[in-house]
């Protein structure tokens, strides 16, 4: 498994494990915006466009959720 490949399995899998925590924190909502950027940076990298432009989608919407939440939780 070559670098690329790797900070892609890394990527997916922080947007996996943040995605399924986001409900304890709105810091996770946030994290999960990151690692959703990551993605996309990995998919422009690896030359698959469409992956790369919708985890942008995606990293924009959390960011969107994470603004919109509370403070208290």
């Amino acid at each position: 498994m070559d670098g690329l490949s790797l900070f892609g399995l890394g990527a997916v899998t922080a947007m996996v494990i943040f995605y399924a925590i986001e409900d304890r924190s709105r810091w996770f909502v946030l994290a999960f915006a990151g690692a959703c950027a990551l993605g996309s940076i990995y998919g422009f990298l690896q030359g698959a466009w469409p992956f790369g432009v919708v985890e942008v989608v995606w990293a924009a919407i959390a960011v969107r959720r994470w603004s919109r939440r509370s403070n208290c939780t």
